[in-house]
């Protein structure tokens, strides 16, 4: 669990820490694996052919961890993974970052990784939706597209032979996101699983979960071609120029979001730094029921010392019944 720093009474003291004394004992139980530091031995019952793997060593006769995180087997195969450490790619990882350069070409992003991601200009889709060779007008556009400090998903290509990450975006899903709030957590709190991409019905809300630690919080929006094709069109025509043409209603009444989505999107948002702050793994489930759980309470209130207490408590209720089932 991640240090906490919560004005806690007394009584919210001994129930936070009876909560996470209780998940510790139930996460022992359930994984076979144990936490190490720097230096512990690592049991493996003196196993022929055991194959040493990342953060550990031998020492001794004995297999001692170089590494503070958690002891995993792979068949033979024992190695420590680390916890908090920084975003480790892998090819097809769905992510979101933040555009810092425009380059010839080329977007440059932040991923949390160490260091910067490139979105080439031909590894994504144009605002027209045609499929078609990249032209000089495009490079001189690329600008209208996606510019500084901009949120941008896409997924992970793979590594150049200069070590670079380069980055692709050829699905209508990736792409600019708007109209949100984007949160940082631990990346090892986002497991790869088969779905990242979340469409909140209830909530008029998309949550994209990226495996880099980026999470992004926002309205739902469908993409119309058409829309695209003007605001490329319009955004072709005036560069170079300022834009001071006037807005009209109903392009206000687009980019508008109604007061409900945004405090749905903040609910869920506090959501998120709330389970980060407590170590909790990410999953849409565990959101949406702590969602749920705060719709009785305003929003800000989900970041008080009680509502913390409360969510440890019902993740202990949550991690018993999974393991009764189990059972």
């Amino acid at each position: 669990m991640r240090e906490l720093k919560l004005s806690l009474n007394q009584t919210q003291k001994v129930r936070l820490q009876s909560a996470l004394q209780e998940l510790q004992d139930l996460s022992s139980k359930v994984n076979s694996s144990a936490t190490v530091t720097v230096a512990d031995t690592i049991p493996v019952n003196h196993e022929d052919g055991v194959l040493k793997g990342h953060g550990t060593s031998e020492l001794n006769n004995e297999v001692v961890a170089t590494l503070c995180g958690v002891v995993e087997r792979v068949n033979k195969l024992v190695y420590v993974r680390a916890l908090r450490a920084r975003y480790k790619p892998e090819i097809g990882d769905i992510i979101v970052g933040r555009v810092i350069e425009i380059a010839p070409k080329r977007w440059r992003l932040e991923i949390n990784f160490s260091q910067y991601a490139v979105l080439m200009l031909s590894s994504m889709n144009l605002p027209d939706g045609i499929q078609r060779r990249r032209t000089v007008v495009d490079e001189l556009n690329m600008r209208s597209i996606f510019e500084e400090s901009d949120v941008v998903c896409a997924e992970v290509r793979g590594f150049q032979h200069d070590g670079s990450l380069h980055l692709q975006a050829r699905s209508q899903k990736y792409g600019k996101l708007e109209r949100g709030q984007l949160l940082t957590v631990p990346p090892y709190l986002v497991k790869r699983r088969k779905q990242h991409f979340h469409h909140l019905e209830n909530y008029n809300v998309d949550l994209i979960l990226g495996c880099n630690g980026f999470i992004w919080v926002g309205e739902q929006i469908e993409p119309r071609e058409n829309d695209m094709m003007d605001i490329h069109d319009d955004k072709s025509t005036e560069s170079g120029k300022t834009n001071s043409k006037l807005v009209t209603l109903e392009e206000q009444e687009r980019v508008f979001t109604p007061l409900e989505t945004r405090q749905h999107i903040c609910r869920i948002a506090n959501a998120v730094r709330v389970l980060s702050l407590l170590g909790f793994t990410l999953s849409v489930e565990v959101i949406l029921s702590t969602v749920e759980a705060s719709l009785s309470i305003d929003v800000k209130d989900m970041l008080g010392a009680e509502f913390y207490v409360q969510t440890a408590e019902r993740e202990v209720q949550r991690r018993k019944t999974l393991t009764k089932k189990k059972g």
